[in-house]
Protein backbone atom coordinates (compact mmCIF):
# COMPACT_ATOMS: atom_id res chain seq x y z
CA UNK A 1 0.00 0.00 0.00
CA UNK A 2 1.37 3.35 -0.93
CA UNK A 3 -0.24 6.52 0.32
CA UNK A 4 0.26 10.21 -0.07
CA UNK A 5 0.63 12.10 3.18
CA UNK A 6 -1.89 14.81 2.38
CA UNK A 7 -3.16 16.41 5.59
CA UNK A 8 -6.73 16.54 4.26
CA UNK A 9 -6.99 12.82 3.54
CA UNK A 10 -10.34 11.80 4.90
CA UNK A 11 -12.02 8.60 3.81
CA UNK A 12 -14.84 8.90 1.28
CA UNK A 13 -16.45 5.59 2.19
CA UNK A 14 -16.04 2.54 4.41
CA UNK A 15 -16.83 -1.12 3.86
CA UNK A 16 -16.25 -4.29 5.83
CA UNK A 17 -13.75 -6.96 4.86
CA UNK A 18 -15.26 -10.07 3.27
CA UNK A 19 -12.25 -12.37 3.16
CA UNK A 20 -8.69 -12.62 4.42
CA UNK A 21 -5.80 -11.11 2.42
CA UNK A 22 -2.45 -9.66 3.45
CA UNK A 23 -3.96 -6.17 3.12
CA UNK A 24 -6.78 -7.15 5.51
CA UNK A 25 -4.21 -8.60 7.91
CA UNK A 26 -2.30 -5.31 8.01
CA UNK A 27 -5.50 -3.27 8.36
CA UNK A 28 -6.47 -5.50 11.30
CA UNK A 29 -3.14 -4.74 12.98
CA UNK A 30 -3.44 -0.98 12.40
CA UNK A 31 -7.01 -0.93 13.71
CA UNK A 32 -6.07 -3.00 16.73
CA UNK A 33 -3.48 -0.32 17.56
CA UNK A 34 -6.09 2.45 17.20
CA UNK A 35 -5.54 3.71 13.65
CA UNK A 36 -7.73 3.52 10.52
CA UNK A 37 -4.90 2.39 8.27
CA UNK A 38 -1.28 3.03 7.33
CA UNK A 39 -2.10 6.51 6.03
CA UNK A 40 -3.47 7.68 9.38
CA UNK A 41 -0.55 6.08 11.22
CA UNK A 42 1.97 7.97 9.07
CA UNK A 43 0.05 11.23 9.55
CA UNK A 44 -0.18 10.88 13.35
CA UNK A 45 3.40 9.67 13.78
CA UNK A 46 4.63 12.38 11.36
CA UNK A 47 6.28 10.23 8.75
CA UNK A 48 7.39 7.44 11.04
CA UNK A 49 8.18 4.30 9.04
CA UNK A 50 6.17 1.14 9.60
CA UNK A 51 8.24 -1.89 10.62
CA UNK A 52 7.26 -4.93 8.55
CA UNK A 53 8.37 -8.55 8.49
CA UNK A 54 10.51 -8.96 5.35
CA UNK A 55 9.28 -12.46 4.44
CA UNK A 56 5.53 -11.87 4.80
CA UNK A 57 5.13 -8.10 4.53
CA UNK A 58 2.96 -8.08 7.67
CA UNK A 59 3.25 -5.20 10.12
CA UNK A 60 5.82 -6.05 12.79
CA UNK A 61 5.54 -3.21 15.31
CA UNK A 62 3.22 -0.24 15.82
CA UNK A 63 3.35 2.61 18.30
CA UNK A 64 -0.02 3.47 19.80
CA UNK A 65 -1.15 7.03 20.48
CA UNK A 66 -0.21 6.65 24.16
CA UNK A 67 3.37 5.75 23.06
CA UNK A 68 3.16 2.08 24.02
CA UNK A 69 4.04 -0.51 21.40
CA UNK A 70 2.21 -3.44 19.85
CA UNK A 71 4.45 -6.23 18.58
CA UNK A 72 3.01 -8.68 16.07
CA UNK A 73 3.92 -12.19 15.00
CA UNK A 74 5.22 -13.22 11.59
CA UNK A 75 2.14 -15.38 11.25
CA UNK A 76 -1.47 -14.46 10.64
CA UNK A 77 -3.19 -12.91 13.67
CA UNK A 78 -6.54 -11.94 12.16
CA UNK A 79 -8.71 -14.98 12.78
CA UNK A 80 -11.71 -15.87 10.63
CA UNK A 81 -14.12 -14.57 13.29
CA UNK A 82 -12.40 -11.14 13.22
CA UNK A 83 -12.41 -10.57 9.45
CA UNK A 84 -15.83 -8.88 9.38
CA UNK A 85 -14.68 -6.43 12.09
CA UNK A 86 -11.99 -4.95 9.81
CA UNK A 87 -12.97 -1.68 8.16
CA UNK A 88 -11.67 -0.96 4.66
CA UNK A 89 -11.60 2.77 3.86
CA UNK A 90 -11.67 4.26 0.37
CA UNK A 91 -10.12 7.65 -0.30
Amino acid sequence: MSFTTDNNSTPKSMSRAKGWTTEIENLFRFQQAGYRDELEYIQVKQGSLVDKWPESGFVKKLQRRDNTFYYYSRKRECEERDINKVKVYAY
